[in-house]
């Protein structure tokens, strides 16, 4: 398809499939943790979903992303307002016990 016979071909191809297979590992990973992180879906689903990612990984999480993508940043923040709040806890707690 591509002339391999020249060097600077296949160097962008190898890095074109190198881009393309780090940014499936990543839309893996963040629909993944956005699943599994979800409070608003129950067990099954959340099995579905899983199952779903493993079996077909790049279908599955772009219509995860087209089904349930526009509360991702929802879940996301909210989790992190949490962690702050228990890291603002936890940094009064610590400067309570040095009085």
């Amino acid at each position: 398809m591509f002339a391999t016979n020249y060097p600077m071909t296949t160097i962008v191809i190898a890095s074109l499939v190198l881009v393309a297979t780090v940014l499936w590992i990543v839309l893996f990973a963040q629909v993944l943790a956005d699943v599994l992180r979800s409070h608003d879906l129950g067990g099954g689903a959340k099995t579905a979903w899983v199952t779903f990612l493993i079996v077909l990984p790049l279908l599955g999480g772009l219509i995860y992303l087209l089904a349930r993508g526009g509360s991702t940043h929802d879940r996301h923040a909210l989790t992190l307002r949490v962690e702050r709040g228990d890291f603002e806890d936890y940094i009064r707690q610590v400067a309570n016990s040095k009085e």
